[in-house]
């Protein structure tokens, strides 16, 4: 497990585009039959990909977490964006479509991922933070995430946000997760911006095409920088930071958050002419 560790908005100004890219995105990661997992020292959150092929993957702890299992005081998000899956919690087996996602609370020490054909194999995005309890084991279904409307094709920014995890949702100690996907002509995301300090935000870009990129912005709305994003990259929003980005074209991302409260609304918006 690779420990990233955050900059803060001290040093941020002066940050060369590589040092922005060593301190905030997660990258490389997403590798046939491997799964990889990054450790943030920001409200310690673990970001990963696991990519069963022909062989179930095994979730396991690390020597970072200093637990006997991975969710022996974490709870977890895992979202498939491939094939269609299998995820064994313990005796039990629950099946994942795209876009699928199963919540796995705390106190569970065994959890493998698995793909129904090596063909087309399933691909998860894993988020994880510290839990102070456990809640059960439960399946979002993609048509059962709840949907809200958001921005208009006359402002670049017509998008769908479908939420998984979320007070009114799937029960959990602080993590919050949802997937946003950009209409056709559409390539803003989160625009007006915002920032929470009291919730860090990771963001995983996916469904990008290969010749595509997304410009995601970042830093103190007084002063961003941009960090150019890849297919199935993940980036990580301290609380004093926006979030926002603009594609090449259309795509897709996983929002997840962790801190003081799981109010999805709890946002401090950012006008676009006081943003530089």
């Amino acid at each position: 497990m690779k420990t990233l560790l955050i900059s803060d908005p001290v040093r941020y100004p002066r940050m060369t585009t590589q040092e922005l890219r060593d301190s905030f995105l997660v990258d490389g990661i997403s590798r046939p039959g491997e799964i990889h997992l990054t450790y943030v020292d920001l409200d310690r959150a673990v970001v990963g990909i696991a990519s069963p092929t022909d062989r179930a993957i095994a979730l396991t702890s690390s020597p970072e977490l200093r637990a006997a299992f991975f969710t022996e005081r974490r709870e977890l998000g895992a979202l498939n964006v491939g094939g269609e899956a299998l995820v064994h919690v313990g005796n039990s087996t629950y099946p994942l479509a795209n876009l699928d996602l199963i919540y796995i609370g705390r106190d569970n020490p065994e959890i493998r991922f698995e793909s129904k054909s090596k063909e087309t194999p399933a691909v998860f995005y894993l988020l994880s933070y510290p839990a102070h309890t456990a809640y059960p084991v439960a399946v979002v279904k993609k048509e059962c995430a709840q949907p809200t409307e958001l921005g208009s094709a006359a402002q670049s920014n017509h998008r769908t946000i479908y939420k998984y995890i979320h007070a009114g949702g799937v029960k959990s100690c602080q993590l919050v997760m949802g997937v946003t996907h950009l209409h056709e002509g559409s390539t803003w995301n989160t625009m007006p911006a915002h920032t929470h300090m009291r919730r860090s935000e990771v963001y995983f870009y996916f469904d990008v095409a290969e010749s595509a990129r997304v410009f995601h912005l970042m830093g103190p709305p007084e002063e961003t920088r941009h960090i150019v994003m890849a297919d199935r990259e993940i980036v990580i929003s301290p609380g004093w930071s926006i979030h926002a980005g603009v594609g090449t074209q259309a795509y897709k991302f996983c929002w997840g958050m962790g801190g003081e409260n799981q109010d999805y609304a709890d946002m401090d918006p950012v006008r676009i002419e006081d943003m530089r």
